[in-house]
């Protein structure tokens, strides 16, 4: 079964890409550098439900 931090995370890294990509489109680089944190976030935020949807099994 799937964690909410897993839908989550994956949700936050699909909005850093987005954000990063209209950052690139636009050449706002605080925006681009935003879009690669909250890709981070996602990424570690989803490894977190990972970690937690192992342990329940």
């Amino acid at each position: 079964m799937a964690d909410q931090d897993q839908f989550k995370g994956a949700a936050k890294e699909a909005g850093g890409n987005v954000k990063e990509g209209l950052g690139k489109l636009t050449g706002n680089e605080k925006l681009q550098a935003e879009g690669k944190a909250d890709q981070v976030e996602g990424a570690v935020q989803k490894k977190v439900g990972d970690v937690k949807s192992d342990l329940k099994s």
